[in-house]
């Protein structure tokens, strides 16, 4: 038995869990049959007794011997159920130390010579069926009979129990064990996962985000960069990935569903997401001014024909970092909690043209919009509609931009024509939020982010943005 080490009182026998802790915690415990009364002052007998090892040496001797202790712990007990009570006759613990199992109870029953002829097998039966002491009553003692030892038999009758056997019961309890194997067996049994196949556009909005034929489409144009490392699919492998990035299902999860191992499931995960962040970045294009001009909606052209893209700042919760800087620079005020901030551009038909690394919470617009670099792309002459949030007046004027801002209602109120005005540039910006609520389809985006997750975060972001971009139009022409 290893050395627990401390200084408590517990049996040293190998595989007993007796201490005294367990003892006091079942003596404050309230008695069932003398209630309110606790245990400790109820007369019900306590389960055990812890013994303490004598302070002699020949005492210590004897039982570290019996407890078979290499390394002895600095307080050697044994409790009561492994040596009852010490006695003068037998101080030393010696049943039950746990290195020999105490040996069953075998039946014992009467056993019958080999040479059986001549034997009535009835009789032979109810023999068995008759007690041991009546049997015992009718085998002749020496005393009563003489025989000469010549004249004896080889016949010998020996009996070694005192009950007779049931053969009725064995067998009852070999059908009933039968049975519960049997049923054991057939409860254990399930039937095997099968990999997950979509079947019409209804699982595949479900579970990628994305029509049928568009997700047909995106494994064609993702094919040939296939790692062939990979046993499973292709198709599999890019259903796994979307997935993660639609229902943010766990890891275990995707291993059970798609039957391999949680390893190949990270590691599909992590090249598919490097892939896809670096193929489909050409589905996030800034649209040519031409390009924006055909296809602005109605809402547009009437009071805003010159608007190029609508910005806005987004923010995903992520998990709260351990770096105290790290904390520090990702917590914002304005959800009260550690997220990720970042910047999205559409154009007026609702089409996703840029999307910003992933900054701390902590950062303002202003930062964003100036480290991000989408102050390259609108060109002179273009309009930029952005939230109050966005005080980057001064730098669109150097680029001659100019920008579209609801109006501020300092100490005085707003004009009507004032109010009129951030109406209408509030009615045509919920463009922009539907877009993010798009992004947000995307559960990795919209639940807690895990701090495992943040070295991919970009290219997350990217490829979210252009799997929208995959999709149906933004604005319909009801809505244009």
């Amino acid at each position: 038995m290893a050395n627990r080490g401390g200084s408590g009182k517990f049996c040293a026998a190998k595989g007993c869990h007796n201490s005294y802790r367990k003892l006091k915690n079942f003596l404050d415990q309230e008695c069932y049959d003398h209630k309110p009364t606790i245990r400790a002052e109820c007369k019900c007998p306590r389960p055990f007794k812890l013994h303490k090892m004598p302070s002699d040496d020949d005492g210590k001797r004897h039982w570290l011997a019996a407890l078979n202790l290499k390394c002895p712990p600095r307080n050697v007990h044994v409790c009561s159920l492994t040596d009852r009570q010490p006695t003068t006759e037998n101080p030393y613990p010696e049943l039950w130390l746990g290195y020999d199992r105490p040996l069953s109870k075998k039946r014992r029953r009467r056993t019958w010579p080999d040479e059986g002829a001549g034997v009535n097998p009835e009789q032979h039966g109810m023999d068995e069926m008759k007690p041991v002491e009546e049997s015992l009553a009718s085998v002749p003692s020496p005393k009563q009979t003489d025989v000469d030892d010549s004249s004896c038999t080889s016949k010998t009758f020996t009996s070694v129990g005192t009950q007779w056997e049931d053969h009725i019961f064995e067998e009852h309890c070999y059908i009933k064990r039968q049975h519960s194997i049997t049923y054991v067996n057939q409860s254990t049994q399930c039937d095997t996962f099968k990999p997950l196949t979509l079947m019409n556009d209804y699982d595949s909005n479900l579970y990628t985000g994305l029509p049928l034929h568009t997700f047909h489409t995106l494994v064609a144009v993702l094919r040939p960069h296939e790692n062939l490392a990979y046993q499973t699919e292709i198709e599999q492998q890019i259903l796994l990935t979307l997935m993660k990035l639609k229902l943010n299902l766990l890891i275990e999860d995707l291993a059970i569903r798609f039957c391999i191992s949680v390893s190949q499931v990270s590691r599909i995960i992590s090249f598919w997401i490097d892939t896809m962040a670096a193929v489909l970045k050409e589905l996030i294009p800034w649209l040519p001014k031409e390009t924006i001009r055909a296809t602005t909606p109605e809402a547009y052209k009437q009071h805003y024909p010159n608007v190029t893209c609508i910005l806005d700042c987004s923010e995903s919760e992520v998990q709260r970092p351990g770096n105290l800087d790290s904390r520090s620079e990702s917590y914002s005020h304005y959800y009260a909690c550690n997220t990720i901030k970042y910047l999205v551009a559409i154009a007026p038909c609702g089409l996703v043209m840029f999307i910003s690394a992933a900054y701390g919470g902590r950062c303002s617009d202003k930062f964003i919009t100036c480290d991000s670099g989408i102050l390259e792309y609108p060109h002179p002459g273009d309009e930029v509609m952005v939230d109050r949030g966005f005080l980057i007046r001064d730098l669109l004027f150097e680029r001659k931009v100019n920008m579209i801002i609801p109006h501020f209602a300092n100490k005085m109120q707003l004009t009507e024509e004032k109010v009129t005005c951030s109406r209408r540039i509030a009615n045509v910006r919920i463009h922009v939020e539907r877009a993010i609520r798009r992004l947000k389809v995307y559960k990795v985006l919209s639940q807690t982010l895990p701090i495992t997750l943040m070295p991919k975060i970009d290219k997350i972001l990217r490829i979210c943005a252009a799997l929208v971009n995959l999709r149906g139009d933004l604005i319909r022409e009801a809505d244009k």
